[in-house]
Formats: C-alpha cells, sequence, structure tokens
C-alpha cells in the first residue's frame, strides 16, 4: 500500500505551525523540494490555513518583485 498521508493524530498532538514552518514549506513547496518529514508535519498541523495565506503572499511577493525587476531593466534599457 502506498505510504499516502496519515491523517491520523496517533500522540494526539495538532500544535500550530509555526511562521518560521510555514514560510519553510511554502518556499519547500514554490520549488519543489519539501521532504517528506515536513510534508508530514505540515498535514498533522489540521489546518491549511496559515499556508494558503502564506502561498497567497508569496505569490503577491513574487509578482510585484517581477513587475519591479523588469520595469527598472525596461528603464535601463531606455524603453
Amino acid at each position: 500500500m502506498d505510504e499516502g498521508v496519515d491523517m491520523s493524530d496517533h500522540d494526539g498532538e495538532q500544535r500550530k505551525p509555526t511562521v518560521w514552518e510555514v514560510v519553510q514549506s511554502v518556499l519547500a513547496g514554490a520549488l519543489g523540494v519539501q521532504t517528506n518529514e515536513a510534508r508530514k508535519r505540515d498535514f498533522k498541523s489540521g489546518s491549511p490555513m496559515p499556508y494558503i495565506i502564506g502561498g497567497v503572499i508569496f505569490t503577491v511577493v513574487l509578482i510585484v518583485v517581477l513587475v519591479v525587476v523588469v520595469n527598472v531593466v525596461l528603464s535601463s534599457a531606455g524603453v
């Protein structure tokens, strides 16, 4: 059987992820390098909301950075 995500909580611990854990998971997920241990920890946290919010913030920041970089390059090229 596939090792899949174990949604049961064997030790009864269901804590909220720290900001640093969410940032690490969002960045690792965006780059596609999330470890199996981190993935299990993320699914064990209970609520996907911190990761959804982190993903939206990451996406907005990425778009803003790309727009700024393109504008700087275009203005320096005289376009």
